[in-house]
């Protein structure tokens, strides 16, 4: 027959099983909890660039690349056609205004030069002759214009004497008119000579003075071979250090071939090309910042070059301190175009969390936590850049680009 069960024991087998549920559906929670905790993204905070909000300075820049250049170099050229002959300094040498830096074979203008002086010679001789000549022609008109001017008198004082006997009865009319047409033809011979004396005179001295320019033409060539016969020896212009020199010795060189090149290495400037999209940007007087391994070098925009080639607009810059000891030639380096600067503005260092754009989404720093929050920029520059909305004073961000965590909203820190 069947057992009555108390109430006690009812009891106790009721909250048994409430209990028992009450543990499942605990398991069940924490089961959820330590999943979700398992699922939830994480990133490792040594990998992870960090950065604080401060305030300070921003500057807008415009990134370019310089070289620094030499404030004065020189070419020294080949005065002739030629060979190198022998080398005496090499690239880095110092040297003082006319060290010789190499010798070039003179054989070939020393050949010139003599040709040039046996033309000069045959030039001053043909002036010797023309001034014989010219002595001799005109000594000649001289003596004939003189007869001419006896005979012409001869005439007269025959034509008066025909007159004279016409009077008397002595001499007929034919003879005093054939006396007159004798004066009329020695006057006429009397003024041909006198033109022909007249015209050999100009005429020998217009000769003489093309045989003058002549020989002044030889003379000027006979002195620039002799100076490029001088210039075979191939001396430094001025002091400074040989930045280059042609040392292959016995090359066949033409006239204005580079040989070497001096600088003064006292003083230097830089040459420096930005991207055309730029190029309304810039002007003349625009600080500048040259980047240099100990740190930066302050100048300004001198002068902008007119043509764009290869997309890119090139400039120079004066250097505020062109003596600068970390300067180099041919130093290629980083420079920054200032356009604007905001003195006491809300920065951060700059890092490729930031895209560009007006606007955008970075990770700010909650505890433990990256929480991904909308921040407005300001302008920017390779150091910093400018927050104008979303960020306060020494709120700390994550600067670096997680790739791998760009579609969620938030994630854990760990060590």
């Amino acid at each position: 027959m069947d057992r009555t069960i108390n109430s006690k024991e009812i009891s106790k087998r009721r909250r048994g099983k409430v209990l028992g549920w009450l543990a499942v559906i605990a398991a069940v929670l924490a089961a959820i909890w330590f999943g979700m905790k398992l699922l939830r993204p994480s990133a490792d905070e040594n990998t992870l660039r960090f950065a604080t909000v401060e305030r300070g300075e921003v500057l807008n820049t415009i990134n370019a690349t310089a070289v620094v250049l030499p404030a004065f170099e020189e070419q020294i050229n080949s005065p002739v056609a030629t060979t190198i002959d022998e080398v005496m300094l090499t690239a880095g040498t110092e040297v003082a205004a006319g060290d010789l830096l190499m010798r070039l074979d003179r054989n070939y203008v020393q050949l010139q030069l003599d040709g040039r002086r046996d033309q000069l010679a045959v030039k001053e001789n043909s002036i010797g002759l023309l001034n014989l000549e010219y002595e001799r022609d005109l000594k000649e008109l001289t003596y004939n214009a003189e007869i001419k001017k006896l005979e012409l008198a001869a005439a007269r004082a025959a034509l008066a004497d025909a007159r004279r006997l016409l009077e008397v009865g002595g001499a007929t009319q034919e003879e005093v008119e054939a006396a007159a047409l004798a004066v009329q033809i020695s006057e006429l011979e009397s003024q041909k000579l006198n033109n022909q004396l007249d015209y050999a005179r100009n005429s020998l001295t217009g000769r003489k003075r093309a045989l003058q320019l002549e020989v002044g033409m030889e003379e000027k060539e006979v002195s620039q071979l002799s100076r490029r016969l001088r210039e075979t020896e191939v001396r430094a212009p001025r002091p400074g250090v040989i930045t280059w020199v042609n040392e292959n010795i016995g090359q066949q060189v033409t006239e204005g071939t580079a040989l070497a090149r001096v600088a003064d290495l006292g003083r230097y400037r830089v040459e420096a090309s930005a991207s055309d999209r730029y190029a309304d940007q810039l002007a003349v007087g625009l600080p500048v910042e040259l980047r240099m391994p100990t740190g930066r070098l302050k100048g300004t925009i001198a002068a902008i070059l007119p043509e764009v080639s290869e997309n890119l607009v090139t400039f120079r810059v004066d250097l505020d301190q062109p003596s600068h000891p970390d300067l180099r030639p041919n130093l290629r380096t980083e420079l920054y175009v200032i356009t604007n600067r905001i003195e006491d503005a809300l920065r951060v260092k700059n890092g490729p969390a930031f895209r560009g754009g007006r606007s955008q989404s970075v990770f700010v720093i909650v505890g433990d936590e990256a929480v991904r929050r909308e921040v407005d920029l300001g302008i920017r520059n390779g150091d910093y850049v400018q927050i104008t909305g979303g960020l306060q004073t020494g709120d700390r961000i994550i600067i670096s680009d997680p790739e791998t965590l760009e579609n969620v909203t938030s994630f854990k820190l760990e060590e």
